[in-house]
């Protein structure tokens, strides 16, 4: 396994950490609803290709609110695991899972970056993982706070990359037709490109494909 071979829907796991109400109202780093747009590209993109999904909460029931329903509903059998620990990797169940599925890939996103990404990101690498960090599908209380995160996390070894990156790697190939509609729906619903993307379906025909 190497950071130079390309993520695929075979040798990858995407992790998704805490976004939750009281999570999300700390955000001063980017946008809050970029953000929320950005995890619905990776849990869509994720569904789309078939990938094993963790999804996890702190505090669910006494402080932070459930995980964001956008989510959460795609995955209507996925368990969410709840946890105490500020870092994912302390808890036992969210451990369990996570090397059930046998990947050595972990795409991870979360709130915030500077605690709930970073930390579970630094255990994980001890462990030998290779992790990615979408980081426009993160956030933290200031754009110093994200940035020295992230600064923080690829010095570790953690690769930085984007949302629609990680779909985009995914599929590969617009000849791949099995995952082009599911792709064009991503963008269409979560990205600026969506614009384009309909117009040029309406200018060349609804059955045109990129070139």
């Amino acid at each position: 396994m190497s950071y130079q071979e390309m993520l695929t829907p075979d040798n990858c796991a995407l992790v998704l950490i805490d976004f939750q109400p009281a999570m999300y109202q700390g955000v001063q780093s980017h946008d809050r609803l970029t953000v929320v747009h950005n995890v619905q590209v990776l849990a869509k993109a994720a569904k789309l290709f078939k990938l094993p999904v963790l999804i996890s909460t702190v505090a669910k029931d006494s402080f932070s609110g459930p995980f964001m329903p956008e989510v959460t509903d795609l995955y209507p059998d996925e368990e969410v695991i709840d946890r105490t620990s500020i870092n994912s990797w302390l808890d036992e169940n969210f451990r369990a899972k996570l090397k059930s599925f046998g990947q050595k890939k972990i795409v991870l996103a979360g709130l915030w970056t500077e605690a709930c990404v970073l930390f579970p990101t630094l255990d994980l690498l001890k462990e030998g993982y290779e992790v990615y960090v979408p980081v426009d599908a993160c956030g933290d209380i200031s754009p110093e706070a994200h940035e020295r995160a992230v600064q923080r996390m690829v010095q570790a070894g953690a690769v930085p990359i984007t949302s629609l990156q990680f779909s985009f790697e995914l599929q590969q190939d617009w000849a791949r037709g099995e995952t082009y509609d599911g792709m064009m729906d991503i963008m269409k619903e979560h990205s600026p490109y969506g614009i384009q993307i309909r117009f040029s379906k309406w200018a060349l025909g609804e059955g045109a494909h990129e070139g």
